[in-house]
């Protein structure tokens, strides 16, 4: 009897378990992510920053090559800058960009737009300000290439940030925070209280066994059914 009613005890245990298993397991996912530096889509917005002033560093140091030499032109947009004419502070801006935005959202870990929208009003603001007062659309290619560039992946790094790092990582704050709130659900179909005589059924009597035997004798026509 008492194996009975402890397997009876560990099949509840055991339906109890396959219930919660979902619930911890997402759980430990949760907690593992909070686990690492930042989260996966934060990485990948941080590693588009560093895209940003890798790209347009690229860019700079071709229109260097490209016109005149590099140590030539060096010398003519950094040394002797002029803003009117010189490249650099579109590579200056992008320096400064990827230095706050790292530093916002990789270092000091902000849940908020606030940073980024400073640096992309900066940078929306500058560039518009030299296309009008400066005379790159008259150096080829690369007078419209940098600052058209410089300006689209600030405002993509800005839709990155809003519309799918923040979001996305309030949405696993909540549903952790959901998931904690509500308490252990119990399964569909629940399991009722297991008696000692669903496992148990008494063995025949010998005596109605010895009776049925003696029967079948007497009747033939049973015996052969």
């Amino acid at each position: 009897m008492e194996s009975i009613s402890g397997s009876s005890v560990d099949s509840r245990n055991t339906l109890r378990g396959i219930n919660t298993t979902p619930l911890l397991a997402r759980i430990e996912s949760y907690e593992a992510s909070e686990k690492k530096c930042i989260s996966d889509v934060r990485r990948t917005f941080c590693l588009f920053v560093t895209f940003d002033l890798l790209f347009i560093t690229l860019l700079w140091i071709i229109e260097l090559n490209v016109n005149g030499g590099i140590e030539t032109r060096l010398d003519k947009e950094v040394l002797h800058y002029d803003y009117h004419a010189s490249f650099f502070d579109i590579f200056l801006l992008a320096v400064l960009r990827f230095a706050a935005l790292i530093l916002a959202y990789a270092v000091c870990k902000l849940r908020h737009w606030w940073a980024i929208a400073i640096t992309t009003a900066t940078t929306s603001a500058f560039l518009i300000a030299k296309v009008i007062l400066s005379k790159l659309l008259s150096q080829g290619a690369f007078g419209y290439l940098l600052p058209i560039i410089s300006f689209i992946l600030a405002w993509i790094e800005t839709w990155l940030l809003d519309f799918k790092v923040l979001p996305q990582e309030a949405d696993d704050e909540n549903r952790f925070l959901s998931i904690m709130d509500v308490p252990e659900r119990t399964p569909f179909v629940q399991p009722g209280p297991l008696s000692d005589g669903q496992f148990y059924s008494p063995p025949e009597s010998v005596a109605d066994s010895d009776e049925e035997l003696l029967d079948d004798k007497h009747d033939p026509e049973k015996a052969l059914i």
